[in-house]
């Protein structure tokens, strides 16, 4: 696949000052860029939360239907302490520790994912081609069945994509899990880099953590709780939709909505634009301005400050905020944001339906043509 160089044409200043007002305010305020006690205490809350719904679970205390809510606040729980524990933790931007980021990121893995793939089709790979079709992952949702720009392959289905999307979307998880990670693992390439060559623990991780997930969430409740495979199966499917929804709706509100577009590289591989504004003209906020949905989404509702600052803690997202948006102003760069996560998703739905609708009316051009041509 050809490789995507970003050729600053403008010799933009953007970043670069950007970067300076924001190192700014850290030694100002002396404060650290990675997490702070308040971090450390939503760690606690969201790792000590889902490990009380799993304990509920087991407890055996509850009749089916409790058993079933816990099962999908379980399944909300993983998602948080994806957005809020694993990936600041894989970012490297929790502790100034390697190692401590490293320990903590395992709790990705312990939601039946996996946190080095996620460094390759995440960290590497969305953050560098972000929107670029072909090269970024997190764009291929179900290829064929979800059109999310108009590069994406046709399908007579995605007249209704608006309608069925959102359910797709609480499948995320149990792909996630089952099949996702071992699929990507085994490619040769992911985008344009290469995955054919893993470290020999790598495999070794794959398939213990993949193993360790199965045996706490499938074989334990089967051996601990007194119910029938099909009641397990039931609280399984639910508590993987409800976080598959959670994740799914997360990140597609940050980079699928009005305003974001999808850049072509010319013919030489070249986006001419920095990479800095490249992800100013492909990325969103939603509710950035509500507390809630910061400490829920981890920081993942404020997607400007993150593209931009990966390296720093979700934590300090609100602080620096001021500072993203002031300094897109003074250099006439976009800063889109969406003032709720209802208008976010009412937004997608419109995108959604958008690409649904030419894409039935290419078919059918598609159509018209061909029968002209026998014709």
């Amino acid at each position: 696949m050809q490789k995507i160089r970003f050729v600053d044409t403008r010799k933009s200043q953007f970043y670069a000052t950007v970067r300076n007002r924001v190192d700014d305010y850290f030694t100002q305020n002396n404060l650290s860029k990675h997490g702070n006690a308040a971090m450390w205490a939503k760690i606690a809350f969201f790792l000590g939360g889902t490990a009380l719904c799993y304990g509920l679970i087991l407890s055996g205390w509850f009749s089916p239907w409790g058993m079933l809510g816990l099962s999908i606040v379980l399944g909300m729980f993983a998602a948080f302490v994806g957005f809020n524990v694993s990936h600041d933790s894989i970012h490297g931007a929790l502790s100034p520790d390697p190692r401590v980021n490293k320990l903590v990121s395992l709790s990705f893995n312990l939601l039946g994912a996996n946190a080095y793939m996620w460094n390759i089709t995440h960290n590497i790979v969305h953050h560098t081609y972000t929107n670029i079709h072909g090269h970024d992952e997190d764009l291929e949702v179900a290829p064929g069945l979800i059109r999310l720009d108009d590069k994406d392959k046709l399908s007579g289905f995605q007249r209704y994509q608006h309608y069925y999307a959102f359910p797709l979307y609480g499948l995320a998880s149990l792909s996630w899990v089952l099949r996702k990670d071992f699929v990507k693992f085994f490619q040769k390439q992911i985008g344009s880099y290469d995955t054919s060559n893993h470290p020999r623990r790598e495999y070794f991780n794959l398939f213990f953590f993949k193993a360790l997930y199965y045996t706490l969430f499938i074989v334990v409740p089967l051996v601990v709780l007194d119910i029938t495979w099909w009641q397990f199966l039931i609280g399984f499917v639910a508590m993987h939709l409800a976080e598959g929804l959670v994740l799914g709706l997360v990140f597609q509100l940050a980079h699928v909505v009005e305003g974001p577009g999808f850049p072509e590289p010319d013919t030489h591989g070249n986006i001419e634009e920095a990479w800095a504004i490249h992800q100013m003209h492909t990325t969103a906020n939603f509710a950035s301005g509500k507390p809630l949905a910061t400490f829920l989404c981890g920081g993942l509702n404020m997607q400007v400050e993150h593209h931009l600052f990966p390296k720093i803690c979700h934590i300090h997202y609100p602080a620096i905020s001021n500072i993203v948006r002031q300094t897109a102003a003074e250099f006439n760069l976009p800063y889109y944001e969406q003032p709720t996560f209802l208008t976010a998703l009412r937004s997608h739905y419109r995108v959604l339906r958008k690409y649904g609708k030419e894409a039935h009316q290419q078919l059918n051009r598609n159509r018209k043509n061909a029968t002209l041509s026998a014709a």
